[in-house]
Order: structure tokens, then C-alpha cells, then sequence
């Protein structure tokens, strides 16, 4: 929100300099972003009336003007501006004048001097040379009546200040000058100058039909005809500065007027071209597949979601947000219709989005526009479009079908001081919020206020609370230190926080990498199997339009990106959030209804297993690294892992990683298709897991150490090739041993090229080393014998093998 300080102080007045009423705004809650003056520093430079102007005798581009400056005798000044001509005031730098500094940074002084031969007495001066706007096509014409003689300064009010306000969204009250006005008057308690809007009386009866079918769109809507204006009047100089210092460039007068109302009482309106206009309007949401050409040039189709007002034939508007080009104002307008309605902010909020562009009326409307005042704003618009464009205002047209409903919110004042922390009395709160325009009941410690159309942020107690300390001021509030105890929260011992996984990681030579959670769609699609990923409304770049639902084409990105930069080893590690389509998901503080955003924990690693060293060969990473990597990282529970396939993972060199019979992960090797699409040199090996079932450890408990000596029995089996070694295992480990076997570890594999003495082809002798105690006594011969026979059993009933030789 921009804005001038003279156009304020109109309103509202105090006593404060420029940087107190800033002060001032900033600690009432209004944030001043920047204060600057309206025009740079000059002096010397009057107004000047030209009374001569003669072709230079020298030059064929320059001319020898003679100014009245109002010193009695004129001034001989040499012009090149194309519209130097007789009759017109303009600004005159006279000799000594300093103009605002130049690229250098340095005032420019005017001297005497000649131009061509012929002696120049001053400078004539565009709007450019005294850095006032950017034309630089001739000379800045003033009004006809300005005083010759007078400071450029004083006709131009050019010793103002201009305001530009960042604003939160609970404060649309405050997007208007008056609506900052109001704001002053009540934190400085300076007095409000209330406008008046007296009616325009109907010089016809004209009028235009218009229904409104959709009160959920529009709550009111008002509206009048205004026949026979000149829409090629010239918009008044005051208006067109004023909006200059709002940031609004002139348009047409007709245009103008609506951007000063809008800028001065916060109202945007529409007017239309009321010859354009087929039948009557239609105030509806609109249907599918409708389209309608903006003001701005651009086309768009609406949908059901979209309010529009339409004419008997097509869409001519959308609601609260921009006009249509089919009714828009032109030269050849002569019959105007003017529009002001209320538009529900929620009807409103996110519309402007889904076109990629946004309006001030949209910023407006989205926040909340008094309803109360459409019609009073109508008739300001139209006295203004009588009195710079002529014409002839019909009857106003005013239709209320449903407006806020303001309910009464209760304040407590005992409960406000306890909230500020300061003593507070109920007169004290009494004359805050009565200083605010509000209308306040009650007694007893307990006040009601019924907020006023102009406020759609007063809902619950705390916002009143809100509004008694910003007038009381934060600059009030005592300096109370807390004085609650604060305890640090213990972390369960048998969960290990995020840092120590990540710590983990590190130690085993992986580096952090952080991406964004937007991702490209074909990763989802080949790297995820995902075909319905989360779609983004608007995404940031076309390559960024889907939420991740894995984390591993991210990091294939940053291999690739290292690669590039001639990277020969890279191991990195993210944990990150996916998201992934739920249905059973509902809103909550921290989810979004459909969609489940669990966090997970994903490393790659590629190139040189050990990196540079001496020590032996290097040898290119590969699955069971990873997997050893996956192992450490739950450790000390044991994972198992399972043959599997997976979108992105090598059909043969892919495993999936189960805890407590639970899936928790997937680890493997890239698959070749995706290997050779992103150029690896080598396969890189990955891993992703959920961060829960990663961050869950077992707590240790205590064992005596064995007070008898374990035993250890090899035996070698002969099983089928295709029988895994973790089938093995798990045969070994269900044997019936009476609680005997402590561990089984498999150290040597023989697989024959040709059959030979008790090894067939398509078999396979697995060495393994049983480790067999107890903690009662000493193990006999009988018992370690029967334990392993038990275990030689169960390998041939479950899985056909036997005891080789």
C-alpha cells in the first residue's frame, strides 16, 4: 500500500513530523516499509510562462525562447524541447539553480552561458531533469494558471512524503488512505474528517437489469447508469498526481476515477460500457469451458469455481477480480454502467492464482471489502465522473442478498492483562476499542464489541486483545523476563534422533545433500513407478511439478551433478519427506487430507569402494557394500533382506529390507535402462528406508558373561544351487538343538565346473561354523553331537540337503 503523506494528513492530522506519524504506524501494527520524499532535492526553479520562441540563428534543433519569470524584465533562455512554444508555463531553473544530482551523483548547477552564440539565462526543464517521472519528450507543461514566479515546489506540492506500507493479511481495512487515516486518528487520537457522500440526483431513468443468482458469490451488488459522458476529458492534474504517488499510472478519466476511489476508501469498482453490454448482467459462477478476453489481453476459460458476470450473450467479467475487453470504456463510449458490489473474500481468495496474475481489486476483495458502503461509493464515483467527464446519472440500483453476519465477541479484562502482561482497567480498555470505531457494550470486567463491516479479522477474544495493547502501544509493555521452569525434554533411549542417523551416516563417508521436494515427472513415473504423483497448482519451473514420493531420483541428480564436474567418488545421503497418496489421511495441524508424507533416509554410492589407498586393488562399490552400509545403519537389530524387485533397481541385484516382519526399505543397484539414460560410467548402488524404522534401536540389556567356554563344529552341506544362503541359515537356526546354537556363519562355498566324487552339477557345498554353549555346564560330546545332527536333519528335511563326504 503507497501512498502520499498530504493525502493523509486530509483526513487525519496530528501533530507529529513525517518520521513520528511513521513511527507511529509501524508500532500500531501498520509497518512502514519505506518513507521517501516525493521529489528529489532542487532548488531555484520557478515557474516560467513563455512568451517568445524564435528558431536559434545557429542550430536547426534549438530555439531562443523569452520566459516571464515574474522578476519584471524576461529571461533570454536557449530550448531544444520540441514543445517549447508560446503560451505554455513550464519549470525554469534560473542562473544558480541546483537540479538533483545527475549518474555521477553530483548536484547540477545552472551557470550563464551561450549555446551556439546566443547567451542562455537559465534552463527550461522536463519532468526527467527534475527527476519527477522518466518523460523525457519535452518540456513538463504546467497549468494554465499556475503563478509565474512561484517555487516549482509550492505548485506542485512537491515537499511531501510518500508512504509505502507492507501490510498482513488481517489488515485490509487498512488498504486504503482513509483506512490508514482511521488507523492514525486512533492511535494518535487526533481527529477522523469523516467523508459525506450526498446522493446525485437521478437526471433520467435509466436502468439496467441485473440478476444475482449466486449469494454465495455476491453478497450485494449496486450499480447506476451514467448517460452522454465525454470519455475524452482530460483527467485532472490533482488526480493524476495523486494516483502517480500511489503507483498508478493515468489511463482515461473514466479509469482514473476508479483507481482514485479505490486508493482513497479502499472500494474497486468496475464501470462498463453500457452500449456493449447484451440485455442485462448476470451475477453466476461460471460454467465449464466458458472463455473471456481480460482487460490485460489475456484470454482464459473458467469454471464453476470462478464467479463471473455475464451479459445475455458471453462473460464479460471476472467477479472481483478484472473486466472483460468486450464492454470495456473507449474513446467512442458515451453510455457508462458503474458497478460496486461485495464480493465473499472466499468466493475471491486463490482466483487470481490460477491465472498467474493478480489485480488490486482481487488483493482487495480476497481480504474483505466493507459491504455497507456500495452505494455511498457510487455516488462519490459518480459526482466525480459528472464533474471531470459531464453526463447524466440515472437511479441507483442497490440489490442485498446476504452479508456478513457480524456476531459479537466477548473480551475479558482480566484475562487481556493476563495476555499483555500489564495491569489493565476496564475504562482503559473501554477507550481503546472505542477510539477504534467500535461499538462496545457491557460491565463488569466483561466488554462486547459487534466488529463494524469494515473488519472481517475480529472473530475471537484475542483479537480484541490484539487491538486494546496496539493502541495502548507496545512501547508500554513492561519488560517481564518469563518465569516458567523449562525442562529439557529425554529422549527415549531406545529411539536415536535424527542427528545421530545422519552422524552415523557421515562416519561411514557419506556427505549430506538437501534437494527439493518438487521434482520432474518422469522421474516419478520410471524411477518410482508412480503414475498419479501429487501434482503442484503452480510449480516453481516446469521441470519442478510433482512432489516427490521417493528420494532416490533426487540423488541421482546430485551424482550427475558431481559427475559433471569431473567428480570420480561420490557417496551422498539425504533425509526427506515424501509424498504419497492416502485417502484415509484427514487435514490436521500437520497433514493434508489424501496425501501421506512420511520421512525417509536414502544414500548412493558410486565409484571406488575405498577410495585412493594402497593397500590392495580398488574395486568398484557395489550391492553388498550397500547392504553392509544398511546393516551398520540399523544395527544393532538385524535386518533381513529379501530378493525383490524394484522400478529403479537392477532385476537380479535388488533386495528389500525387512524389520520385525515389517518392510521398512528397499537397497540395490541402479538398473542398466536408468544407467545408461543418465551416462554413468558405473552402476551406482542405493538405498532408501523409512527414518521411524531407522531411528528405532534396542536397548542393551545386561548378560553375565559365559562362565563355560563356547564349542565350534564345522560342516560342510552339499544343497541345490538355487537354495540361498539365507534359507540355509534359516534352517540351520530352527533346528532343534535344546536352546544349544548360538551362532551360524557360513565361511566358504564350492561349486564344482564338472560333476565329480559326491557333487553333482546344479549343486553347491556351504562351509559353516555352528557355535554351540550353554550356561548350566560344560557341553559333552553326546550333546554336541545330537545338536548336530539336529541341524544336519533339519538342512535335508527342509531344504533336500546333506552332509557332505
Amino acid at each position: 500500500m503507497q501512498f502520499p503523506e498530504s493525502w493523509l494528513r486530509e483526513f487525519c492530522n496530528p501533530p507529529l513530523t513525517t518520521q513520528e506519524i511513521a513511527d507511529t504506524l509501524t508500532m500500531g501494527g501498520l509497518e512502514v516499509e519505506e518513507l521517501r520524499p516525493a521529489a528529489p532535492p532542487f532548488s531555484k526553479v520557478v515557474v516560467g510562462e513563455i512568451k517568445d520562441a524564435v528558431q536559434h540563428p545557429n542550430a536547426d534543433r534549438l530555439r531562443v525562447c523569452q520566459v516571464d519569470v515574474g522578476q519584471g524584465s524576461l529571461l533570454n533562455i536557449v530550448c531544444g524541447a520540441p514543445n517549447a512554444r508560446v503560451g505554455i508555463r513550464v519549470p525554469c531553473a534560473l542562473v544558480g539553480a541546483e537540479l538533483p544530482p545527475g549518474e555521477d551523483g553530483k548536484p547540477f548547477q545552472i551557470k550563464l552561458g551561450k549555446l551556439r552564440g546566443v547567451e542562455s539565462q537559465g534552463m527550461l526543464c522536463s519532468a526527467r531533469e527534475l527527476q519527477l517521472s522518466e518523460d523525457h519528450g519535452g518540456l513538463l507543461e504546467l497549468a494554465a494558471d499556475a503563478p509565474v514566479g512561484q517555487d516549482i515546489r509550492e505548485v506542485l506540492k512537491l515537499d511531501d512524503h510518500i508512504f509505502t506500507l507492507k501490510l498482513t493479511p488481517n489488515l485490509a481495512h487498512a488498504l486504503s488512505v482513509y483506512g490508514v487515516a482511521r488507523e492514525l486518528s486512533a492511535l494518535t487520537g487526533a481527529p477522523l474528517k469523516a467523508p459525506s457522500f450526498p446522493p446525485v440526483a437521478p437526471a433520467n431513468d435509466a436502468r439496467l437489469p441485473v440478476k444475482v443468482s449466486a449469494p454465495d458469490l455476491c453478497g450485494r451488488f449496486s450499480g447506476r447508469v451514467v448517460r452522454n459522458v465525454d470519455t475524452k476529458a482530460q483527467t485532472p492534474a490533482w488526480m493524476v498526481d495523486r494516483l502517480a504517488r500511489c503507483g498508478q499510472r493515468s489511463v482515461t478519466a473514466l479509469v482514473d476515477i476508479s483507481n482514485y476511489v479505490m486508493f482513497e476508501f479502499g472500494r474497486p469498482s468496475h464501470i462498463f460500457d453500457l452500449d456493449k453490454i447484451h440485455g442485462g448482467l448476470h451475477v453466476r459462477w461460471g460454467s465449464e469451458g466458458e472463455a473471456l478476453k481480460l482487460l490485460n489481453g489475456n484470454t482464459v476459460t473458467v469454471d464453476g469455481k470462478v464467479g463471473v458476470i455475464a451479459d445475455d450473450q458471453a462473460v464479460e467479467s471476472l467477479a472481483g477480480i478484472m473486466g472483460g475487453d468486450a464492454t470495456a470504456v473507449s474513446d467512442d463510449t458515451r453510455n457508462v454502467y458503474v458497478e460496486a458490489a461485495f464480493w465473499w473474500p472466499e468466493a475471491i481468495q486463490g482466483r487470481s492464482r490460477r491465472y498467474n496474475f493478480s489485480t488490486d481489486a482481487g488483493h482487495r476483495f480476497e481480504r474483505g471489502v466493507d459491504p455497507a458502503q456500495t452505494v455511498e461509493h457510487i455516488e462519490h464515483i459518480t459526482r466525480l465522473i459528472l464533474e471531470i467527464c459531464g453526463g447524466e446519472a440515472g437511479p441507483m440500483d442497490d440489490q442485498v442478498l446476504q452479508l456478513p453476519e457480524r456476531k459479537p465477541v466477548t473480551l475479558r479484562v482480566a484475562r487481556a492483562a493476563q495476555v499483555i502482561g500489564m495491569p489493565l482497567t476496564e475504562a482503559r480498555c473501554r477507550e481503546a476499542l472505542t477510539r477504534l470505531g467500535f461499538p462496545v457494550e457491557g460491565e463488569g470486567g466483561v466488554l462486547r464489541v459487534t466488529p463494524p463491516s469494515w473488519r472481517f479479522d475480529l472473530a475471537i477474544e484475542e483479537d480484541l486483545i490484539e487491538e486494546v495493547v496496539r493502541i495502548i502501544g507496545y512501547n508500554e509493555l513492561p519488560t517481564t523476563p518469563p518465569l516458567a521452569p523449562t525442562t529439557a525434554r529425554v529422549a527415549p533411549e531406545s529411539r536415536r534422533s535424527r542427528f545421530a542417523v545422519r552422524r552415523l551416516l557421515a562416519g561411514l563417508g557419506y556427505q549430506e545433500t538437501i534437494n527439493f521436494s518438487f521434482v520432474e515427472e518422469r522421474w516419478e513415473q520410471e524411477l518410482a513407478g508412480n503414475a498419479k504423483p501429487v501434482r503442484l497448482l503452480n510449480p516453481i519451473a516446469s521441470p519442478m511439478s510433482v512432489m516427490r514420493s521417493t528420494l532416490l531420483g533426487s540423488l541421482l541428480g546430485v551424482l550427475r551433478f558431481n559427475l559433471d564436474r569431473r567428480a570420480e567418488r561420490v557417496r551422498v545421503f539425504e533425509l526427506g519427506r515424501v509424498f504419497l497418496r492416502d485417502d484415509s489421511v484427514q487435514t490436521t495441524d500437520t497433514t493434508v487430507r489424501g496425501v501421506h508424507q512420511p520421512m525417509r533416509v536414502a544414500g548412493l554410492a558410486y565409484g571406488d569402494a575405498d577410495g585412493l589407498q594402497w593397500g590392495r586393488k580398488a574395486t568398484p562399490v557395489d550391492f553388498y557394500d550397500a547392504k553392509g552400509d544398511v546393516e551398520a545403519l540399523l544395527a544393532p537389530r538385524k535386518p533381513e533382506f529379501r530378493a525383490a524387485a524394484h522400478p529403479a533397481m537392477h532385476p537380479g541385484r535388488c533386495a528389500s529390507v525387512w524389520l520385525d516382519g515389517r518392510e521398512v526399505g528397499v537397497v540395490g543397484e541402479l538398473h542398466p535402462r536408468w544407467r545408461q539414460s543418465w551416462e554413468f560410467a558405473h552402476a551406482p548402488v542405493l538405498f532408501e528406508l523409512d527414518l521411524d524404522a531407522v531411528m528405532q534401536r534396542e536397548v542393551p540389556a545386561f548378560e553375565p558373561v559365559p562362565r563355560f567356554q563356547p564349542v565350534q563344529r564345522d560342516i560342510a552341506v552339499i544343497v541345490a544351487d538355487a537354495v540361498s544362503h539365507d534359507a540355509v541359515l534359516g534352517a540351520i537356526r530352527s533346528a532343534p538343538t535344546g536352546g544349544l546354537l548360538r551362532d551360524a556363519q557360513l565361511f566358504d562355498v564350492y561349486k564344482p565346473k564338472q560333476a565329480s566324487a559326491g557333487l553333482a552339477l546344479g549343486e553347491k557345498s556351504l562351509a559353516v561354523r555352528l557355535t554351540l554353549a550353554s550356561a548350566d555346564a560344560t557341553l559333552t560330546d553326546q550333546q554336541i553331537d545330537a545338536a548336530v545332527a539336529a541341524v544336519v536333519a533339519r538342512i535335508a528335511t527342509a531344504l533336500g540337503g546333506r552332509l557332505r563326504g
